[in-house]
């Protein structure tokens, strides 16, 4: 796969997590601007509202996890991450424990981190408990994430992309992101792997 056609999948990825919330956010406003119910419009505009919040918090962790925010060498919050990764979340199925000791990271470092993040709670398509630990030593990351639940699972097509597999045309918008994390990881020599088990879907590095 070329960086043009990377690029353009990740792109699709970016507009599928986008579209929804947004879409909601006009439904909302074209209720809000028909309905002369009191009632109506208050819960039009906490639709809107709650929507809005979420897609600015997938722009927020986007920027990051697939964009190039930061200078080179610069070195990121790993609290922050968290913090991102929870606004992320937030008002979905998926309960997150996030422990990280106060420390930074390199920044592809903590990319990695979000992408493998986002992979694992991908694994989770009707909610559970997404468990993410972080080592402390700032110049030897490591970390292990955990995604728990009766539904757990991951595609084939997944897997592959995680282990570098499947970059010859036969990758979509769907699998581009766990692609994206193998990259990281390869660029960083993580050593990324891949565990599963019956109901759990477990990812870690360093």
């Amino acid at each position: 796969m070329d960086d043009i056609e990377f690029s353009a999948f990740l792109v699709s990825r970016v507009c599928h997590d986008l579209v929804g919330p947004l879409g909601a956010v006009v439904n909302g406003l074209e209720v809000m601007e028909d309905e002369r119910d009191a009632a109506m419009r208050a819960d039009a505009l906490k639709i809107v509202s709650s929507s809005a919040l979420q897609a600015l918090a997938r722009l927020q962790f986007m920027r990051i996890a697939f964009g190039a925010a930061g200078s080179a060498g610069a070195e990121l919050d790993i609290g922050e991450v968290g913090r991102l990764v929870g606004g992320l979340l937030e008002g979905g199925k998926i309960q997150l424990d996030w422990q990280s000791p106060h420390v930074n990271w390199p920044k592809d470092w903590a990319k990695l981190l979000m992408n493998a993040t986002l992979l694992c709670a991908d694994c989770l398509p009707r909610g559970g408990h997404l468990k993410v630990t972080t080592g402390a030593d700032p110049v030897t990351p490591a970390f292990k994430i955990v995604a728990t639940s009766p539904h757990a699972r991951v595609l084939d097509e997944v897997q592959k992309a995680v282990r570098g597999e499947g970059g010859d045309g036969q990758l979509d918008a769907r699998c581009i992101q766990p692609y994206l994390t193998h990259r990281l990881s390869r660029s960083l020599n993580a050593g990324l792997t891949l565990t599963t088990g019956e109901g759990v879907v477990e990812l870690a590095a360093g």
